[in-house]
């Protein structure tokens, strides 16, 4: 049945595409995109199945978003972001996967990871205020996960959680409004002293470890892969979409474009021809170094295992190199698209230079970062970072 989800997510790509330039105007995804996503079923692919998803090998799920975001960079990263959400709920308490899905297992999840706010810890759970940035489709959630540090009795952070809140306890303002992934609608989502109970606050501790109350009613192999690997390539696939979709954008295009100022088809000019092909090998690498790790880690939860360290390291080094390759793979098509390229419009290749730059500057594709995590592991140096 996922199989049959991601032959419909092929189907619907040539709409995705011809709307592309309507979410860039509305600066979110527009209704009828979401309602298709929805319709074929890509919304319940990390969805317990226990609430009526899939519980899929995630791999349809990320080759379904890279399919998406070729068609249209924005609608892909919205839907890799919250196509993801029902994978972090599942490792929530049964009571809140109950509040979440009990009555409506359709329900969408936004959120917002940095810890921005403030958590008040008070009898049965916390009081909850503050405002969180950059909140991807959450125009078109009813529930949002938010980062928060929990203090001590002295004001100090000792544990960092994110808390599910519904939409009656916060309140959306619209203050995106960016060069690209214009369409996202990553607005802020504020709350004023809500409360949340225990049971709908979840640890990174727990989630490192791999030890959650969800997993009492989650059995499946799925709901055993580490957090940062997870989220960290639902941020990746996208960009690694948008590169692919400039790609058979720019070549398509290249097929038909004459250069005057050398008078002659670009086609013909082995130079383009050279960056055609640096390009979609970067596309390549990118892709194959993502699916590969996500399937080794796939395949050892599937038996049981615990999930080696190096592999956990790796799929974070790959990941944030996989970002970097995309980006490079636009830079090099963009460079050689000509002036026409730059004007304002709806060009694909254009609007995936834009879409691109601005996907890697989200903060889980810190490459430093991942990359020293990777070395220490290789030195045999501990790693301690709750984003292995």
């Amino acid at each position: 049945m996922a199989e049959d989800v991601l032959a419909a997510i092929r189907d619907l790509a040539p709409g995705l595409r011809e709307r592309a330039a309507e979410a860039e105007e509305l600066r979110r995804v527009p209704d009828a995109s979401v309602k298709e996503l929805e319709d074929t079923g890509f919304f319940q692919l990390l969805q317990p199945r226990t609430f009526g998803g899939l519980a899929a090998d995630p791999l349809v799920h990320y080759t379904a978003v890279k399919e998406i975001a070729k068609a249209c960079g924005s609608t892909g990263w919205v839907a890799s972001v919250l196509g993801v959400h029902p994978w972090h709920v599942a490792l929530y308490d049964p009571r809140a996967q109950q509040e979440v899905w009990g009555e409506d297992p359709k329900t969408r999840i936004a959120s917002s990871y940095a810890p921005t706010g403030r958590a008040t810890p008070v009898d049965g759970g916390f009081r909850l205020s503050g405002r969180w940035h950059f909140s991807s489709g959450c125009d078109h959630a009813s529930w949002a996960l938010l980062g928060c540090l929990v203090p001590d009795a002295d004001g100090n952070p000792v544990d960092m959680r994110t808390f599910l809140v519904p939409r009656a306890d916060y309140r959306v303002d619209d203050v995106w409004d960016t060069v690209g992934l214009r369409g996202t609608g990553s607005n802020d989502v504020v709350v004023d002293d809500a409360f949340v109970p225990e049971h709908r606050a979840l640890g990174f501790g727990p989630v490192t470890a791999l030890r959650v109350p969800g997993h009492e009613i989650n059995p499946e192999p799925l709901y055993r892969l580490p957090y940062a690997a997870v989220f960290t390539t639902t941020i990746a696939t996208p960009i690694v979409g948008i590169a692919e979709g400039a790609y058979e954008s720019y070549a398509a295009a290249t097929r038909e474009r004459f250069r005057v100022s050398y008078g002659q088809k670009v086609a013909e000019d082995p130079f383009a021809q050279v960056r055609i092909a640096r390009a979609a090998s970067d596309v390549d690498a990118a892709w194959l170094q993502l699916t590969r790790n996500m399937r080794e880690l796939y395949a050892c939860a599937e038996r049981g295992e615990e999930l080696p360290a190096e592999l956990r390291v790796r799929t974070r080094r790959d990941q944030v190199l996989a970002t970097e390759r995309a980006v490079a793979a636009v830079d090099l098509l963009m460079e050689n698209a000509g002036g026409n390229a730059m004007r304002t419009g709806p060009g694909p290749v254009q609007r995936a230079w834009r879409d691109a730059h601005t996907g890697r500057g989200h903060a889980a594709n810190d490459p430093e970062r991942a990359l020293v995590m990777y070395g220490q592991c290789a030195l045999g140096i501990p790693v301690h970072d709750t984003m292995a």
